[in-house]
């Protein structure tokens, strides 16, 4: 039977193991930036030449592809790149915009990569662990390189000529202390929902692993990513069995944490909910810059001022020359409502294969072959965790020319045709 099985995954492959192979070269090589490790090696522009053979490998392939536009999510990003094209000679700076669209292909790509590639369930055992692993790294790195040498990598202006430090990525990681929080509010659904409900090794390793990130996530201050915490805790309250173990266990870390943090550090977190700290102004800031970036979207409302302008529109209209902090408010400053609608579209697409997937999952989770759709389950649980954490994070963070929604996208899109290949199966 196993044997038939595995017979059967191996007919539903639609690429080359050698694609398959690349791209997972690829999901390391841009995580874990070993072109900045790796001096001579970043000579030969790594990240370019690894898509430009994967997009000829999948290219060889195309027939193969005939079917595969799951919830029109490809469908509407090809309308969106169709667009920033077409509206390229409207926007107000159209040579940043065409220079802005490399970062915004390299982006694209890990929703036709992602999709395309990942094709079986061994495929996609493979890639969350690479995946989940290259995140882990980023996020435990700089709190190691913090502890053995007190590293920082950032810091923050507090007023009257005082700063505090803050953690960001590692030297060869450039993300800054938001971006870092981003990274690790990303990993941590994965891991407990892939960790926690299976063996209890697995149970040590998310003990191990679990604690220090979250620990890294209140050395960066980030505001935004602590919120996005407090949103992937709230989803998995939302669906455990054992509610009140887990207020406890939640209260317990949450005093232990606290403990630790240095007065800047809590200053920081309680400007969130009070305006008599430090940190009052900044966050008060933040919060006004947001409306600044709306407004400015609204003086080009159609296209926009260019794909990546947002810094450059923000310095031009006398405010600070860096990228919008705001997602939907860079949609609008940089492609316009036409183009808000449609990256909106993409994130509501993604959302219904959502609830096919779901269907799909507990159609046949009570049945005979109950306990192989297990894992099904958790990961359908913590892509969903992620989903609204992306939601709710992009508030606080761009994403139009960043790789995050559109790997996600391509994720649940291969997640869902496993899903359909496994139905069949049974």
């Amino acid at each position: 039977m196993l044997a038939n099985t595995f017979k059967k995954q191996k007919k539903n492959e639609s690429v080359t193991t050698f694609c398959f192979v690349v791209y997972i070269y690829f999901v390391i090589d841009f995580f874990l930036h070993l072109s900045a490790r790796i001096p001579v090696y970043g000579l030969l522009r790594p990240t370019l030449l690894l898509i430009l053979i994967i997009t000829a490998s999948l290219m060889m392939q195309k027939n193969k592809f005939a079917a595969n536009d799951n919830g029109g999510a490809f469908k509407v990003i090809k309308v969106l790149f169709v667009y920033l094209l077409l509206s390229l000679p409207l926007v107000e700076w159209p040579g940043s915009a065409l220079n802005n669209l490399a970062l915004f292909i390299k982006s694209i790509v890990f929703l036709f990569f992602t999709a395309l590639i990942i094709d079986t369930e061994f495929r996609l055992k493979v890639f969350l662990f690479v995946f989940v692993t290259t995140q882990t790294i980023r996020g435990l790195e700089p709190l190691f390189l913090n502890i053995t040498t007190g590293y920082w990598g950032d810091s923050t202006h507090l007023g009257h000529g005082e700063f505090a430090d803050r953690l960001s990525g590692a030297p060869a990681d450039v993300i800054n202390p938001n971006g870092l929080g981003f990274v690790i509010v990303t990993v941590i659904p994965f891991l407990h929902y892939l960790l926690w409900g299976g063996h209890w090794k697995n149970k040590v390793l998310y003990l191990i692993l679990v604690p220090p990130l979250i620990y890294a996530l209140m050395l960066t201050m980030s505001r935004g990513g602590m919120i996005a915490l407090l949103v992937v805790v709230w989803m998995i309250f939302k669906d455990s069995k054992h509610k009140l173990s887990l207020i406890l266990i939640g209260a317990l870390s949450a005093t232990l944490m606290w403990g630790v943090l240095n007065d800047n550090q809590k200053d920081r977190y309680l400007s969130l909910v009070s305006s008599d700290t430090k940190g009052a102004k900044t966050a008060e800031g933040r919060l006004q810059g947001m409306v600044n970036e709306f407004v400015l979207g609204i003086n080009r409302p159609i296209v926009g001022h260019g794909l990546g302008t947002s810094g450059e529109a923000k310095y031009n209209n006398g405010m600070k020359r860096q990228a919008a902090h705001n997602l939907y408010a860079e949609l609008l400053v940089e492609i316009g409502f036409i183009g808000f609608i449609i990256f909106i579209l993409y994130i509501v697409s993604i959302y219904k294969i959502f609830n096919k997937n779901r269907m799909l999952i507990y159609s046949k989770a009570g049945g005979v072959n109950g306990q192989s759709y297990k894992f099904y389950q958790r990961l359908n649980l913590a892509l969903t965790t992620v989903f609204w954490m992306y939601t709710v994070y992009s508030i606080n963070y761009y994403g139009l020319s960043v790789y995050y929604w559109y790997l996600f996208g391509g994720l649940v899109i291969a997640f869902g045709r496993i899903l359909q290949q496994k139905r069949e199966l049974d």
